[in-house]
């Protein structure tokens, strides 16, 4: 029974919703991280160098960006579960085309492509389906609950990519992954009833984005987004590779753990951190706490750098740090935007705000392969680079946020 509608039931009909559409964004992120899950076997059966790994990780975000702006704009006037269908079709059709015809790097980027594009349908269209159906008053709450469990949806990614391959494959995890954008429409089709307020017809949009850039204040946060999925995304992309760098040097990972299982189980600390970090700053401000936050990310990260190649008994409990610090921001960001944005422009905003953001989770990847093939010296050299370039950046969004001189 759809389970959407926030009339007659309580709090209960609003709890199920949320809870429904997290758990379909998160089956449909089952092939989001397996090309970072499987890089270092990538690499090897591609022959690929560090850059040419951080393009073929960074351009599932620009496919990303080709298709977000059309399809968050649309949900204006076109129902957001119709386009959600759509972005699912893409993301089957991407995870299995990589798991079937990818056997280069050119191949393996048109696939990584075509699969941003399907994310572009599934995880803001999502929100956007989410917060159409929620009451005003369950939405900052709605967006914190989906918006962390992206961390969810990359663990699960992470573990299943593992799984798989070591079981059949790394073509087979690639198809495994499609399965769950499958499921996630099944889901999406089963739990929400069309909208029968927005009957626009699916065309081109005029992507008017000078209402957004005008908005100073939704500006701010969509600028400091940016530059926090700058520090996630690199960290995720390169995490599992970090990771078996780690075990070299190390003789092993704690407990014996492979790279992936310890990378979903680090890369799940986002959960608990978004939604902490959310009502943190609900309470005491959202830009003090956030400039705290990211500031504080920041110098972890430099300092994960510096460290590099430490042993992993002293390494691993820094990764599970930097995770939770990562990603505390990341919902208490996006609420930022959704609650300074003008309700007539929503969809324009969301829309921006995943574009722009979304341009440094395709930079970052390439921005750390090219670090750690400019300063690779046989050791640590690489790795210490690159996590600052990452810090580096991330320090950014403070920056923009005390510009604006925000207090709220």
């Amino acid at each position: 029974m759809p389970a959407d509608g926030a009339g007659g039931g309580g709090i209960s009909r609003p709890v199920l919703l949320i809870a429904l559409l997290c758990l379909a964004e998160i089956v449909s992120m089952a092939s989001f991280s397996t090309v970072a899950a499987l890089l270092p076997e990538l690499r090897s059966a591609f022959a690929l160098s560090g850059t040419a790994a951080g393009w073929l990780n960074g351009l599932y975000f620009a496919g990303y960006l080709l298709a977000v702006p059309v399809l968050m704009s649309l949900t204006d006037t076109v129902d957001a579960r119709r386009i959600y269908g759509i972005g699912a079709g893409i993301s089957l059709i991407a995870a299995l085309g990589f798991g079937l015809g990818a056997n280069g790097f050119w191949s393996g980027v048109f696939w990584r492509i075509v699969a941003g594009m399907g994310l572009a349908g599934t995880f803001m269209v999502g929100l956007r389906l989410l917060t159409d159906r929620v009451p005003d008053a369950w939405r900052t709450r709605a967006v914190a609950f989906y918006t962390a469990c992206f961390s969810i949806g990359a663990s699960v990614s992470y573990l299943l990519s593992g799984q798989v391959a070591h079981a059949a494959g790394w073509r087979a995890a690639f198809i495994a992954g499609g399965a769950g954008s499958a499921i996630a429409w099944v889901l999406v089709v089963s739990v929400t009833r069309p909208s029968g307020t927005k009957t626009g017809r699916l065309r081109f949009p005029d992507l008017d984005f000078r209402p957004v850039f005008a908005n100073r204040r939704a500006m701010a946060f969509i600028l400091a987004y940016a530059a926090h999925l700058w520090e996630l995304f690199g960290y995720r992309a390169w995490i599992v590779a970090f990771l078996v760098y780690t075990a070299s040097v190390s003789g092993g990972l704690p407990l014996a753990l492979k790279a992936t299982t310890l990378a979903a189980l680090i890369n799940l600390m986002g959960l608990p951190a978004s939604i902490i970090g959310i009502e943190i700053s609900d309470r005491f401000g959202r830009v003090p706490v956030l400039t705290v936050m990211m500031s504080a990310s920041s110098a972890l990260g430099i300092g994960i750098g510096l460290l590099a190649g430490l042993d992993a008994a002293w390494m691993v409990p820094l990764l599970f740090l930097y995770a939770v610090t990562v990603s505390w921001d990341s919902a208490s960001l996006t609420a930022g935007a959704v609650e300074a944005a003008e309700p007539e422009h929503l969809g324009a905003t969301m829309a921006l705000h995943t574009m722009i953001g979304f341009t440094c989770s395709f930079l970052a990847p390439l921005g750390f392969g090219i670090a750690l093939d400019l300063f690779d010296d046989g050791g640590a050299g690489g790795w210490r680079a690159g996590f600052v370039v990452l810090a580096l950046g991330a320090l950014f969004g403070p920056l923009v946020l005390r510009r604006q001189r925000m207090t709220t």
